[in-house]
């Protein structure tokens, strides 16, 4: 059902296609403009059973197919379209039914031939350079769990939006209603609410009377103090709408109105001044200082078919200049729901950027003007089906959407998984000057990889990681010694780590070079992780001065008897001589000695730490000049 608020946008489409109809398509063509998609495929595939064999006729299954979100009908009935060559957007809703069925090989495929028809269509630009994103996507951290609803029922359900007071406001397909729409042959649709407990549990819905009328009525959003309402109506109920004399139609729009409570009721419904007969404006939502009220629309000078604008509310209740928020959000295709946080993150649906499939959900960080390219929440948030009508409340750290995943439009809560942004800034610790394009790598416990970045011009990496976890931060970067940094657990929010880094210069002194310890595990001569960290400070520094010449110390501890000892160390000076020379070293710039046990660096003989031990199974580097 959340299609009635994109299908507006195809109006014109529709118009442009019936050039081709006949005397034997018009009556389904017709049901076709109406919206009447159900009814249009019957009348279709009767014409097919009567013999008519006509790409024309497959095109407009495919897209009736496309609109209802029916993807294996859609994939069969695309695959006898492009029989014949067609314009470049069937390519592309083809691409979108083989994504939504998983078979995304060949909505590649169909996505190669969409650019070669459209290389400057933004879409196509977008897929050109990262054609291979799917299993990216798939490999997405989690950022949520999820769990459907059980005031969900075998009807459509969409556009949750939860109040600070423990409101839960959505749309529903009232089976109540007298009408049903054309697209799903689904009851028309009515603004409901619920009660939202602090357990999470959500108590039986119940209509907002004062608010729905026999048309669509719906998705809603409120302001801060609860006593103003933006939602989105049916252009039928105050009788707006065109006429279409050729056809016999009445074309109206979805717009949007306004409400203010009234005695604990709504009341004084109006619509807003920036409404037209021409175009539809739907999916509201006011910011958390009533300021900005951002909405879905196709009206004139936008990107594609529907996009996200916004419009300033003033103080006396007057509005400004609508203001498309431009291609960092939309595209050609569709963007939907916008959804704006207390912090300005921008949550949307979109068919036009990259997803698994339909509508997925994207977040994008409306703070700079630079805010770059829109986020894709991954999964489960997002599936090779519909997911849309994001939302979230900070009060109560949860998040709503909803997705035709299981065949209905129902609602899904969407609880954050613990995380924290860390952020990593690398400077100079004798100058404190941030060093942009260091390499900043993040380690868990079991010393695996979890992020690896660059540096910005900030100095900064931001990396989410998981709640109550400790961390190992490397860093390293050219000139400087490497450095070893630990982020403690931390059960979520936000974490700063300050990186400062040496100098390389500074670990050379007169007779050596000064590295933190070069441990070996016990009765080993292999070098370990934390080894080659170490030891390619060596080599910089090294590769700095081509002159120099380092001869290596290695030692043991005294577990074991002398000879055996005195082996083992002479396999650990070669071990780390043989790296050094893997890195590009010169075999005649470096060599070394074994010394076994013989001058250890903790004197605790027979009484030795686990801990004292480690220190004495070390290498050490001196400068012969």
């Amino acid at each position: 059902m959340k299609n009635l608020y994109i299908l507006w946008s195809f109006v014109f489409v529709s118009t442009i296609t019936l050039k081709a109809q006949n005397k034997e398509t018009a009556k389904a063509d017709k049901l076709y403009l109406q919206f009447e998609y159900v009814k249009a495929t019957e009348a279709y595939l009767k014409l097919i059973d009567k013999g008519e064999k006509d790409t024309y006729i497959y095109k407009q299954l495919a897209e009736s197919y496309y609109k209802m979100f029916n993807p294996v009908e859609a994939i069969k009935w695309y695959a006898k379209t492009i029989s014949t060559p067609q314009d470049a957007e069937i390519y592309y809703h083809y691409a979108q039914m083989l994504k939504a069925n998983s078979q995304y090989e060949a909505a590649s495929s169909q996505m190669v031939t969409f650019t070669n028809k459209a290389p400057n269509d933004p879409r196509a630009k977008e897929y050109k350079e990262n054609p291979n994103y799917i299993p990216q996507l798939l490999e997405k951290r989690k950022l949520f769990d999820i769990e459907l609803l059980k005031i969900n029922s075998d009807k459509s359900e969409f556009g949750p939006f939860l109040t600070d007071g423990g409101t839960l406001y959505f749309t529903i397909a009232n089976q109540k209603s007298k009408k049903t729409d054309g697209i799903k042959e689904e009851p028309f649709l009515d603004i409901f609410k619920a009660v939202y407990n602090q357990d999470g549990t959500i108590e039986a819905p119940t209509e907002e009377p004062e608010l729905n009328t026999k048309w669509h009525d719906g998705p809603v959003s409120i302001t801060a103090d609860g006593n103003t309402i933006y939602f989105a109506r049916e252009s039928f109920a105050i009788k707006s709408f065109e006429k279409d004399k050729k056809n016999h139609l009445k074309m109206g729009q979805v717009n949007l109105f306004k409400a203010t409570k009234t005695g604990g009721a709504w009341a004084n419904i109006v619509p807003l001044t920036f409404n037209s007969k021409n175009y539809s404006t739907s999916s509201p939502c006011i910011s958390k200082d009533g300021k900005t009220l951002y909405f879905s629309s196709n009206m004139p000078g936008g990107k594609g078919d529907n996009d996200i604008w916004k419009v300033k509310v003033n103080s006396d209740g007057s509005y400004g200049a609508p203001e498309n928020l431009g291609e960092s959000v939309n595209t050609m295709a569709s963007e939907q729901f916008p959804f704006i946080t207390e912090d300005n993150i921008l949550y949307f649906a979109s068919s036009g950027k990259p997803g698994l499939g339909g509508l997925d959900v994207f977040s994008i960080d409306l703070n700079s003007k630079l805010a770059g390219k829109a986020i894709n929440l991954g999964k489960p948030i997002n599936s090779e089906k519909d997911d849309f009508s994001f939302s979230f409340n900070n009060q109560y750290a949860v998040g709503f959407f909803a997705s035709n995943r299981s065949g209905n439009d129902d609602i899904y809560a969407a609880n954050p998984v613990c995380t924290v942004e860390n952020t990593t800034i690398v400077t100079n610790s004798n100058t404190g000057k941030i060093l942009e394009n260091a390499i900043v790598t993040i380690l868990d416990n079991n010393k695996n990889t979890v992020d690896t970045k660059n540096t910005a011009t900030n100095g900064a990496v931001i990396s989410s990681l998981d709640c109550n976890k400790s961390y190992t931060i490397k860093v390293v970067k050219d000139g400087f010694e490497s450095g070893i940094f630990e982020m403690p657990s931390n059960k979520g929010g936000k974490s700063i780590v300050n990186a400062a880094l040496r100098p390389i210069t500074e670990i050379v002194s007169p007779t050596e070079i000064v590295l933190n310890d070069i441990n070996f595990e016990f009765d080993k001569s292999n070098i370990t992780q934390d080894a080659a960290f170490e030891l390619d400070k060596l080599v910089q520094v090294m590769k700095n001065n081509e002159k120099m010449i380092i001869v290596v110390k290695s030692h043991t501890d005294n577990l074991g008897d002398d000879a055996y000892n005195k082996s083992l160390s002479e396999r650990r000076a070669k071990a780390t001589i043989q790296y050094a020379i893997s890195k590009g070293i010169n075999a005649e710039r470096i060599s070394g000695k074994g010394y076994g046990e013989s001058e250890s660096k903790v004197n605790c003989q027979e009484n030795c730490t686990d801990a004292q031990n480690a220190q004495n199974r070390r290498s050490e580097f001196l400068l012969v000049k």
